[in-house]
């Protein structure tokens, strides 16, 4: 039989990175989002340096914020099954 441990701290943990990722992370990726589109417009911001953010560094950065907020919405999720699971399970209160 495998062992199934879920301490105090452990929960306490779980709480945290599911604030974290609820309470603000994705709410700064999609600041981020929001602060790149503004600078991708032409009509706000251009020339040589501007021109090359809009073409390659910001798609290539928004597409890593997107992936991270994916991944974290996913890491969120289970968390919360596996904390339920385990609690269910009589791991703890």
């Amino acid at each position: 039989m495998s062992r199934v441990l879920s301490t105090e701290q452990a929960k306490s943990a779980i709480n945290q990175v599911q604030s974290i990722i609820n309470g603000g992370f994705t709410d700064q990726i999609s600041a981020l989002d929001a602060q790149g589109k503004i600078l991708s417009d032409p009509n706000t911001w251009d020339g040589p340096l501007a021109a090359q953010f809009r073409g390659s560094t910001w798609p290539e950065t928004k597409a890593a914020l997107d992936k991270a907020r994916q991944e974290l919405e996913e890491l969120r999720t289970q968390l919360q099954k596996i904390s339920e699971n385990i609690f269910s399970a009589g791991g703890g209160a």
